[in-house]
């Protein structure tokens, strides 16, 4: 089984600490494959970055030349993982929807830590498009810029451990999920502060897409997910392009 796991941001320190996440999670013989768009912003922190995030991510997925199985699209709270459903079909999971689904198998109410506060609402939006809010106790932020979790890695933590305890004690959540993909290798370190369970939404979305593929799983096409219609598409990446 082979599964691309797609960081949605261009710093390529962030694509190796998802990758490595990734093959933590994976079971035996399953290959990871961590991929960065060759375009896009260093970190994505806004609707602008997002919606350039997903049009590179369904770039760099169409581009990639090996038969795969699913793809992984790490970034939480973004634009364009209907797009990619609607242009393969193999499983595509996002980890803001894997996260947020494995963890309400732990627990009555999840909250959700992230970086700074102006991606809250965008969490919060994506949550309740896929129908997973109503048992979100809270979407916090630590106040951290994503490239400040590789820059501070013990900074990130207690910043995230802060947030997470207020969400526990204030919030009432029982869970926590780490609401961002560059947050990946510190839920070990998270769950031993804050007692309760930590999910990382790389490693749940790993696990989910070989479940998927597993069970001989994929998206549906017959009506939301159909393939894009055939048409000309000017000025844009050709293999984005359907039917020409």
């Amino acid at each position: 089984m082979r599964i691309l796991v797609v960081n949605v941001n261009t710093t390529q320190s962030m694509t190796d600490s998802i990758g490595a996440q990734a093959r933590a999670a994976a079971a035996p013989g399953t290959e990871i494959v961590p991929l960065t768009p060759e375009f896009g912003a260093e970190s994505v922190e806004g609707n602008f970055e997002s919606y350039l995030a997903a049009v590179a991510v369904m770039h760099t997925v169409r581009s990639y030349p090996e038969p795969f199985d699913a793809v992984v699209q790490a970034g939480y709270g973004e634009h364009g993982r209907e797009g990619l459903q609607e242009l393969l079909d193999v499983p595509v999971v996002d980890i803001t929807e894997a996260a947020a689904s494995t963890a309400m198998f732990l627990g009555h109410k999840y909250s959700v830590v992230t970086t700074l506060d102006r991606a809250v609402p965008l969490i919060e939006d994506r949550l309740k498009l896929a129908g997973l809010s109503d048992r979100c106790a809270s979407v916090r932020a630590s106040g951290l810029a994503v490239l400040e979790l590789e820059e501070d890695p013990a900074g990130a933590v207690e910043a995230i451990v802060r947030q997470a305890e207020l969400a526990v004690s204030e919030d009432k959540a029982e869970v926590i999920v780490l609401g961002c993909g560059g947050m990946a290798g510190l839920d070990e370190q998270i769950r031993l502060r804050a007692g309760v369970p930590v999910v990382d939404g790389v490693s749940s979305a790993v696990v989910i897409a070989e479940g998927l593929v597993r069970l001989g799983l994929t998206t549906s096409k017959v009506r939301t997910f159909a393939p894009p219609r055939p048409k000309r598409v000017t000025g844009f990446p050709l293999n984005l392009a359907v039917g020409v």
